[in-house]
């Protein structure tokens, strides 16, 4: 019983964030799933899309009602990601779970790098918005 409460308190915090800064909860979901639940990575990266779904649903209409979704992007973007989702599936299910998960913390520290350097070279100045379609 104590899991299921420490997985839903996980599920409250990781909606929150990725809803509030807009980033996909698997950045969350999986590592918490891995380290502090024990999960394998395949089990943690698919109860993580699994649980992104609904998240992302709830967190996208509520953005939709105040005009922040850009759905000229989004569609397109949403279709190909589809295809990309398919075949990066394939991929991870072929990998070895310790390799997999190396893989996945690579990609968060190259992602964490990125933003600090993006984050350190903008000294201040706010990011330009991109046109409108």
């Amino acid at each position: 019983m104590l899991e299921i409460i420490a997985l839903i308190a996980l599920g409250l915090f990781a909606g929150a964030i990725a809803a509030s800064l807009g980033l996909g909860g698997g950045i969350i979901f999986v590592p918490a799933l891995v380290v502090l639940f024990g999960f394998d990575q395949h089990i943690a990266q698919g109860t993580s899309l699994a649980v992104i779904f609904p998240t992302a649903i709830v967190a996208t209409v509520a953005h939709a009602r105040m005009g922040n979704v850009r759905w000229r992007l989004a569609i397109p973007i949403g279709i190909a990601g589809i295809f990309g989702a398919v075949f990066g599936a394939q991929i991870a299910l072929r990998l070895d779970a310790d390799l997999l998960r190396r893989m996945f913390g690579i990609f968060l520290t190259l992602l964490a790098v990125r933003m600090a350097w993006r984050a350190w070279r903008m000294n201040g100045r706010p990011e330009t918005e991109p046109e409108p379609s």
